[in-house]
């Protein structure tokens, strides 16, 4: 098995576990797209344009309340934000790659596969690093197209499919890739910030609360390293 092969191997292997982990947030993704009034093909293809979980539910959740799209389009835009958080941390290992593979993992570049593309840089560098994205990235890619699919149609068999509990699985997940990174103090005041933010905003129209606390997270990120670097200079 060549270097490549492998690397493309390592890169699907490893986003198993978060693969399975979302399969349920799939199908409930393409049940409520169908239960907001898309039709399954619609649903899925927002999957294949867009491929960001968090976003589509929220554009879903404003589409069948019937809010504007400079609204949606602004809340998408928020929440996702933290996609250029992300881009910023692999820029340094991919900035050689041709432009196909920097736009292609950019476009895979969800949480799940980032967590996965960081474990692998923190443990060995660049070594063999862009096939290893492109297996992680392009497994998860095709895992959630399946599920979003297979959602969308089971909504149209189970309409009631959305109240089964199964976005469960969703929380979990999400748990599973933030609890690793709560050993700095950085990490668990931006958390607290943007937890606390997300609670308190929480009865706020149109998913406004999501905003205020992607806005409290970062804002205590940078006050976090503002302070951080302030001790740096005096030491």
């Amino acid at each position: 098995m060549t270097t490549i092969r492998h690397a493309l191997y390592a890169g699907a292997r490893d986003a198993l576990p978060l693969m399975i982990g979302t399969l349920p947030f799939g199908v409930i993704y393409g049940t409520t797209a169908v239960a907001a009034g898309l039709s399954p093909l619609a649903a899925l293809a927002m999957s294949v344009i867009v491929f960001a979980g968090s976003a589509q539910f929220i554009a879903v959740s404003l589409i069948s309340g019937g809010a504007a799209l400079p609204v949606i389009w602004l809340t998408t835009f928020v929440v996702n934000l933290r996609h250029a958080l992300y881009s910023a941390t692999v820029h340094p290992a991919a900035h050689g790659w041709a432009l196909r593979w920097r736009a292609l993992v950019a476009f895979w570049l969800t949480d799940e596969v980032f967590a996965v593309i960081e474990r692998r840089l923190m443990e060995r560098g660049n070594d063999a690093l862009l096939p290893y994205a492109l297996g992680a990235g392009g497994a998860f890619y095709l895992n959630w197209l399946s599920w979003t699919a297979a959602g969308a149609w089971l909504g149209q068999q189970f309409p009631d499919l959305a109240g089964w509990g199964l976005d469960f699985a969703m929380i979990a997940t999400f748990a599973a890739m933030v609890a690793p990174q709560l050993r700095a103090p950085t990490p668990v005041v931006v958390a607290l910030a943007a937890g606390t933010t997300a609670w308190l905003a929480r009865g706020l129209p149109f998913k406004l609360g999501l905003i205020l606390a992607a806005f409290a997270g970062v804002a205590a990120g940078v006050w976090m390293d503002h302070r951080r670097n302030v001790r740096t200079a005096r030491a």
